[in-house]
């Protein structure tokens, strides 16, 4: 299984970006996908997690309302449009995928997470 993000970027505040994390390998329907982020000197830390059957998503209380976290099994891919972009979101931003399969409940943690991406960052400018 590979995971490759894409769409960071420069922006600046208040505005948009969406990343994408194209998945390689089976069974992409079936697992729960997070994005987590890191910014210099700090620890990973969750963003936003979707569950396998899209039916449920989580957000850290820091972006919930600004963004949004979705997926497509049928181009194998995972989403995050970030809008209304602050300083504070600047970050190398990592998707991942769940352990375990068919996993509903939050899971916001990085042990609960078994594949990652390598990451791809995200700037914005005051």
């Amino acid at each position: 299984v590979q995971l490759v993000e894409s769409g960071g970027g420069l922006v600046q505040a208040g505005g948009s970006l969406r990343l994408s994390c194209a998945y390689s390998g089976r069974a992409f329907s079936n697992y729960a996908m997070g994005w987590f982020r890191q910014a210099p000197g700090k620890e990973r830390e969750f963003v936003a997690q979707i569950s396998w059957s899209a039916g449920n998503t989580y957000y850290a209380d820091s972006v919930k309302g600004r963004f949004t976290i979705s997926r497509d099994n049928a181009k194998n891919t995972v989403y995050l449009q970030m809008n209304s972009l602050k300083p504070e979101d600047t970050a190398v931003y990592y998707c991942a995928r769940d352990r375990v399969l068919y996993r509903a409940r939050l899971a916001q943690t990085m042990p609960e997470y078994s594949t990652w991406g390598q990451g791809t960052q995200v700037t914005v400018s005051s």
